[in-house]
């Protein structure tokens, strides 16, 4: 009897490295939650849904608003959580922009890893329907002459469209004050009833507005112009390229999440942006298919960061 205890003990340790690979190789055994950093309904969310439903695990992958402190709270969330590769977080340039704008955070680019990124978006500078100014040019002309200044939207500190604006007053000398907003589509809403007088909107928030005649597009902030809204000029075309900048999403996960759990991860976002269907869904949301791997989304962050480490020291000036 104890030989062959002995004997089947030493098949169990013999075995147990084959265990251990297949246990690693079987990610993702639960579901995968996707925490985004704005809230249900805004252009990342939206953006987010559209994607992750062309992707295929065997599991499901649960999406997750956690809103506010410009993106911190989820930011923060997921950087203590279990980096397992089960908890990711939606990334956008606030990934980058936020360490550059703020003190004290709980949290720091250190703490995640790229992923992959799935779209780029378009923003818009968007006026009521009710406001005399036509242009980019026009509505400068009407801040300077604003006393006191006129408000602007302002959906965070860390996002692409409150930076644009901040580059616009920056380039132009107006002076705007800003009204503090969680997100887009209640910042659209107060826009259409000219609570304040412009904002910059991202695409998914601003299109159906923009086409029932509510709001105006004055210009589009990214570098060409929109399939969606193609007479809406570009802000380079407007004559003020200094405020092009570009609406990027992806996924994190944390710091220390397996690599294999990190390639299935990349691949099933590289898989669902194959499909025909995710395209569409993306479009309509008012974005575009655009993966890059791990590999290209790390370098596309580096040069990004670059170019927002620029404007953060114009801004400072």
């Amino acid at each position: 009897m104890k030989r062959r205890s002995l004997i089947l003990t030493g098949a169990a340790i013999a075995a147990w490295p084959f265990k251990a690979l297949q246990a690693q190789e079987a990610f993702p055994a639960k579901p995968i939650r996707i925490i985004v950093p704005y809230p249900a309904g805004g252009v990342v969310d939206v953006q987010t849904r559209a994607m992750a439903q062309g992707m295929e695990f065997g599991q499901p992958v649960v999406i997750e608003a956690r809103p506010g402190a410009n993106a911190n709270i989820a930011a923060e969330a997921v950087a203590r959580a279990n980096a397992d590769g089960y908890t990711l977080l939606v990334s956008a340039p606030f990934l980058l922009n936020n360490p550059l704008l703020e003190q004290n955070l709980r949290w720091a680019p250190k703490d995640f890893i790229p992923v992959a990124r799935f779209s780029l978006s378009p923003s818009y500078l968007c006026v009521p329907a009710s406001s005399p100014a036509r242009s980019v040019r026009e509505f400068i002309e009407m801040a300077r002459k604003a006393s006191p200044a006129l408000q602007y939207g302002d959906g965070g500190s860390g996002t692409t469209q409150t930076m644009a604006t901040e580059i616009l007053k920056q380039v132009t000398g107006i002076k705007l004050d800003p009204i503090p907003y969680k997100g887009a589509p209640p910042m659209a809403v107060d826009l259409i009833t000219n609570t304040f007088a412009v904002g910059v909107l991202p695409s998914s928030v601003a299109f159906p507005h923009i086409k029932s005649g509510k709001l105006r597009a004055l210009a589009n902030t990214s570098a060409n112009r929109s399939p969606q809204l193609p007479e809406v000029p570009t802000i380079a075309e407007a004559g003020f390229p200094e405020v092009t900048v570009l609406s990027w999403y992806g996924l994190h996960a944390p710091t220390g999440t397996p690599p294999e759990a990190v390639r299935k991860l990349e691949a099933a976002v590289q898989a669902a942006l194959q499909k025909n269907d995710t395209k569409e869904r993306l479009t309509t949301a008012g974005g575009e298919a655009a993966f890059l791997s791990t590999a290209d989304f790390s370098q596309f962050m580096r040069n990004d960061l670059q170019m927002w480490e620029r404007i953060n020291r114009m801004l400072k000036k």
